[in-house]
């Protein structure tokens, strides 16, 4: 067993069975690694794969649990090489972070400004999606760091940590009748269409759980991922918004942001990375730039946490910044 074998197997499994995408990501060739899988195979005495002719067809059960394993043995191999790295060159590496769009366009950006003229030698590596699939890309080893708001409790391999609470603001053109309240309420905002995020994104269940608990059903005409495609439709009168309070800048004098935090529970933004993970001390840094209550020895605390039950004590006392 070599452990270039591993690394084939885990990253075909990766590239939803395609060989060629594979050997076309690991610059090699095609046929040398379906050999190489084919010895791994004949060597364990079971099919990792299965296949209908030359293609491969799933990952049958024996390959789950090996592929599970082997997965554990890449993200050790990772760790050392992260070892070797800062001992040899503490200012250098790389940094991968998986975010929603309302962080990339709104929270982080000073905190990477900031980050990159501190170590302009680490190759900074951004990836957007979904809550889900962030959490995903950390407990896989795609990405170093998660930051979202939702789906990050789904992982039991991650350590979550938060980072700030932020509040919603209800979007709306200037000559609305919303503007005109001296107090808004969800039965008020319940009368109008909704514009607001996709469920599972930047905190769409607490808006959710709001409506439901007054047992409204707000008609919801349209939904995004990004704050500023709901601000367009917005201003084309599709609906009023609902979006992050970070979501509304300078930009948006054409619109009237109205405080909802008394509508809408607040939510909390999380930073979350892969337990075992080795972290360099500019990850180190870069979590406290972000969230300057998490310090290193926070963060080790929350790392040997041995439980979610630790994890929520050891946060319990935390006083949150408001975004």
């Amino acid at each position: 067993m070599k452990l270039q074998q591993l690394r084939y197997i885990w990253e075909v499994a990766h590239h939803d069975l395609n060989v060629s995408a594979t050997a076309q990501s690991l610059y090699t060739s095609q046929p040398g690694i379906s050999k190489q899988i084919r010895l791994l195979e004949d060597e364990l005495g079971v099919e990792i794969f299965a296949r209908s002719g030359k293609h491969l067809t799933r990952v049958t059960p024996a390959g789950e649990a090996i592929l599970k394993t082997a997965g554990e043995i890449m993200r050790k191999v990772e760790n050392i090489k992260q070892v070797a790295q800062e001992f040899s060159n503490d200012k250098k590496g790389s940094l991968s972070i998986a975010t929603t769009h309302t962080q990339a366009r709104y929270a982080l950006p000073p905190v990477i400004k900031s980050f990159i003229a501190r170590y302009p030698e680490v190759s900074l590596h951004m990836h957007q999606g979904t809550p889900m699939q962030i959490s995903e890309m950390a407990a896989d080893g795609t990405a170093d760091f998660a930051i979202a708001t939702e789906a990050l409790e789904l992982f039991s391999d991650l350590v979550m940590m938060p980072v700030y609470r932020w509040n919603r603001c209800v979007l709306v053109p200037r000559d609305h009748p919303l503007c005109h309240l001296s107090k808004l309420s969800l039965e008020e905002v319940a009368k109008h269409p909704i514009v607001t995020y996709v469920f599972g994104f930047t905190g769409r269940s607490k808006l959710d759980e709001a409506f439901l608990e007054k047992g409204l059903s707000p008609k919801v005409v349209f939904t995004a991922a990004d704050a500023d495609v709901i601000k367009t439709y917005v201003r084309l009168g599709l609906g009023i918004g609902i979006v992050a309070d970070m979501a509304v800048d300078e930009d948006d004098e054409d619109l009237v942001a109205l405080d909802a935090s008394t509508l809408f529970e607040s939510s909390v933004t999380k930073i979350g990375f892969r337990k075992g993970i080795f972290l360099r001390g500019f990850m180190y840094e870069f979590i406290q730039q972000f969230a300057p209550h998490l310090t290193r020895e926070f963060v080790d605390q929350a790392a040997h946490a041995s439980s979610r039950a630790e994890l929520d004590e050891l946060f319990s006392n935390l006083e949150l910044p408001i975004y």
